[in-house]
């Protein structure tokens, strides 16, 4: 597969994160394997986790081919790019082809990364999850990676103005332990653990995070860590608002 996009943009990507003087914290790399499929399974917090989330394979040297909305690929700027980078566009009325797309590139020795809560979490904690990922390793047979990344919401995230250019925001990146899911497993039971490690995982990025809210910046930081951000509750009440928004438009 040629890759004559996504090693620009990496390296131009490192060079603004550096600019801004963004710290960096990366742990569990190894978890990700040098060679053959994967799937990488993160929480979302902001709209730049699939770059935070793919910097966690770097070390590997594996390049990540994320999951994301076909309207991102029909944006005549982030579109050209993503397709430059092989990522896969997941229509919602046409969800099968996006599946074929991943597992095949899965059987095909690639990296797959997924948001399994399909959106933006405006609580900051981990959402019910799907168990499409899982299915999708077995159905592979390859590992499947639970990640999560923090920090990225100070930046830009659903519902906050962007603030991409603010200087020395932490970032951090945890990579777990894979799980290897076959066919015939309770995916139902499999779901509930993936979506208890993601948990564990963001808890801790969050509690070691080195940064404190201060003043009017507390809506960055989760309810039960005492920050202004929407309770799981509140932040689906808004989900729901905004779907009945988008269907009457």
């Amino acid at each position: 597969m040629s890759e004559f996009v996504y090693p620009p943009v990496i390296a131009t990507a490192r060079t603004l994160f550096r600019l801004m003087g963004l710290r960096f914290r990366v742990e569990g790399a190894e978890q990700v394997p040098r060679t053959g499929g994967a799937v990488l399974v993160s929480n979302h917090v902001s709209y730049l986790d699939f770059i935070f989330a793919g910097f966690g394979a770097h070390p590997s040297r594996r390049l990540v081919r994320f999951m994301a909305k076909k309207e991102v690929f029909d944006n005549k700027i982030s579109g050209p790019l993503m397709r430059g980078m092989h990522h896969i566009p997941v229509d919602r009325n046409a969800g099968a082809s996006s599946y074929r797309a991943a597992l095949n590139a899965l059987k095909g020795g690639e990296v797959i990364g997924v948001f399994a809560e399909a959106t933006i979490s405006r609580s900051f904690t981990v959402k019910d999850i799907k168990s499409g990922a899982l299915r999708m390793a077995a159905a592979a047979d390859v590992p499947m990676i639970p990640m999560a990344v923090w920090g990225g919401q100070r930046l830009w995230t659903k519902g906050r103005p962007r603030r991409l250019f603010q200087r020395k925001v932490a970032v951090t990146i945890l990579v777990g332990e894979p799980m290897h899911p076959k066919r015939g497993d309770d995916f139902e039971k499999l779901t509930k653990e993936l979506r208890d490690r993601m948990t564990e995982l963001l808890e801790k990025a969050q509690r070691e995070y080195p940064d404190v809210p201060k003043g009017d910046e507390t809506w960055w930081q989760p309810a039960y860590l005492g920050g202004s951000a929407p309770t799981p509750e509140e932040a689906a009440e808004l989900d729901r608002q905004d779907k009945e928004i988008r269907r009457s438009a």
